[in-house]
């Protein structure tokens, strides 16, 4: 069984959230601000969850406050920002990507897909694509936009 199963995570709502329950999805994990130049990509992950959640695709959003300080917001202030693009992918209390208090979902996905900087997250919406089995498949720059992921997540949906 994939590493990738083991890990959990709070929601927003303050629930756990084991990724066990994972099993058999594609599922994109992005880490978010809600003041960011990239903010407006919540449409676009909306629009390919909204595509292709019957098919099997999970997105899991982590607001994160490490870049420029463009998730200074609690949990209330982040969820309003959500309602005004129409997230309705499962979002995760704020986390750090980074440093040494880095979610251990982060420390996981950086260790199997470092970027070409290395073993750190560059910027707000990096996203990270891991496979039906839990593997981990394809990293994504800040700068991708979600609908030019759409042929990638197609084929292995």
């Amino acid at each position: 069984m994939s590493e990738f199963y083991n890990l959990k995570a709070e929601t927003l709502q303050g629930k756990d959230f084991p990724f066990e329950t994972l099993k058999g999805k594609t599922v994109i994990i992005v880490n978010t601000a809600s003041k960011c130049g990239f903010t407006p990509q919540y449409d676009g992950l909306e629009k390919l969850y909204e595509k292709y959640k019957n098919l099997g695709l999970v997105i899991l959003g982590f607001p994160c406050n490490q870049f420029l300080k463009q998730e200074p917001g609690d949990s209330k202030s982040i969820d309003g920002c959500l309602m005004n693009y129409g997230v309705s992918f499962q979002m995760f209390d704020k986390i750090d990507v980074n440093g040494s208090n880095a979610h251990p979902v982060f420390k996981y996905l950086k260790k199997k897909l470092p970027g070409i900087f290395g073993n750190f997250i560059k910027w707000n919406f990096t996203k990270f694509v891991i496979d039906k089995n839990g593997k981990p498949l394809k990293r994504f720059a800040p700068i991708t936009k979600p609908e030019e992921m759409e042929s990638f997540i197609k084929s292995i949906l």
